[in-house]
């Protein structure tokens, strides 16, 4: 078994560590003896809720802020598509907590709020993930946020390709967004916003850069963590082949004059050849900002590379029976049609919909308000319904955000049975977050 070095509490974790792998085989050796086996762990990940800081400002002090941290791994967290995680989580913060994963259509045991209660302080819970599907994801406290006292930092984490894809460097380039007080230090998401200024980096810096070789084949792995903007990306002078959205693979296309466009939450994998220097720009809607920069040394001595070939497909569907489909409407963030922040959730309010497993779901998900509202769908990914409902875009998603007053047609397949969150928000620092459920029978 791996062991693993801990910081800033590293007895107490290591202790917490042990209590938990100890009722794991503890629960495995009780399955056996019952007559079923256990399927095997064959990976695993220590996770901690912990404060930290981050320098925001070169002339304050570093801002205090909370972080879900790997501390079983240095550098990115890569699993492998098909692990059996067994996933160790230590809360040394003042608050109940859990990770919510984005991306991860796993059981329905691992949806907060719905499943299990969050871990108190100073405890640490063992329970297993599975990783059903390569692609990028996201694991964050952001359905914990009104008893967030600091603004957290989310984790990438990555699932890798049993066969990897032909590039020369794999990056994850995590974006965030913060709004800082006049002394330097960071207000969390839903206040309100009063006196502040945005600000954003990638990777928590504020000037960041990558370094590459003239010529090398790049896949950027771009995550919107931000907590309510919708971010437009772009890295200036290059073709950006858009390869996977929201950790699915896509049919590779390019993005239009090199810029992607993220809602709160949304990943997307993208291929660059590596020709030029040029920077990251980040348009909020309001302006547009230099974050970052794409540094290459070296001179280009061959042609440019042909399109990349698609990445290979998860296990979602090829097609969707749309004629067939449930179908329903669902408003946004309308407080009579069930919507609650998370912190009074309960599974006795009624759900937003319900459907039977290997049913195709099309929802008309209905903006009502004055500005634009981002929705996420636990659970399961979804297509975007063409205009006249009879296709959709070559891609799939879990999150989207919605223009006010307009309307979108999203279409799924109920392949994962249990009951789901689904989360609202509006495009505002100071808007609450709100979630409902929906079952899969």
């Amino acid at each position: 078994m791996k062991t693993w070095s801990f910081a800033p509490n590293r007895r107490e974790v290591l202790a917490g560590l042990g209590a938990g792998l100890g009722a794991g085989l503890g629960a495995s050796a009780a399955g056996l003896i019952a007559g079923g086996a256990a399927p095997a762990v064959t990976a695993q990940l220590a996770l901690q809720a912990r404060p930290a800081t981050l320098a925001l400002r070169p002339d304050q002090p570093p801002a205090p802020i909370w972080e879900l941290a790997a501390v079983s791994h240095i550098g990115d967290v890569r699993l492998k598509r098909g692990d059996r995680c067994e996933v160790v989580f230590r809360n040394d913060l003042p608050v109940p907590l859990a990770p919510v994963w984005y991306g991860l259509n796993g059981p329905a045991a691992s949806d907060p709020l719905r499943a299990r209660a969050p871990t108190a302080p100073g405890a640490t819970e063992t329970s297993i993930i599975s990783m059903p599907n390569a692609g990028t994801l996201l694991a964050d406290f952001r359905l914990f946020e009104d008893g967030l006292r600091q603004p957290a930092r989310p984790l990438p984490v990555i699932a890798i390709e049993a066969n990897r894809a032909a590039v020369d460097r794999d990056e994850v380039l995590l974006i965030e967004e913060w709004r800082l007080r006049p002394d330097g230090s960071a207000l969390p998401p839903g206040r309100d916003p009063k006196d502040t200024a945005p600000l954003y980096t990638i990777n928590g810096k504020t000037s960041f850069e990558l370094s590459a070789a003239a010529g090398e084949w790049l896949r950027l792995r771009f995550i919107n963590g931000s907590q309510r903007s919708v971010l437009a990306i772009k890295l200036e002078n290059h073709e950006v082949q858009v390869m996977a959205l929201d950790g699915q693979p896509a049919e590779p296309f390019p993005a239009r004059n090199g810029a992607l466009i993220l809602a709160p939450g949304a990943r997307a994998d993208v291929f660059v050849d590596a020709a030029a220097s040029a920077p990251f720009l980040i348009h909020d809607g309001k302006e547009a900002r230099q974050v970052g920069r794409l540094m290459i040394s070296g001179k280009l001595s061959r042609a440019p590379l042909p399109p990349p070939q698609p990445l290979p497909l998860n296990d979602l569907p090829e097609k969707l029976d749309l004629k067939g489909a449930l179908r329903f409407d669902v408003a946004l963030g309308a407080p009579e049609a069930g919507w609650t922040r998370p912190a009074s959730f309960s599974v006795s309010s009624n759900p937003a919909f319900r459907a039977r497993t290997g049913r195709t779901v099309v929802l008309a998900l209905k903006n009502p308000g004055p500005a634009t509202s981002v929705f996420h769908l636990h659970g399961h990914h979804f297509r975007l319904l063409d205009k006249l409902d009879d296709g959709w875009k070559p891609y799939w998603l879990d999150t989207l955000a919605i223009e006010p007053g307009q309307t979108q047609r999203i279409a799924f397949a109920a392949t994962s049975p249990g009951r789901w969150l689904i989360e609202s928000v509006v495009t505002d620092w100071a808007a609450p977050r709100l979630v409902r459920w929906y079952v899969v029978e």
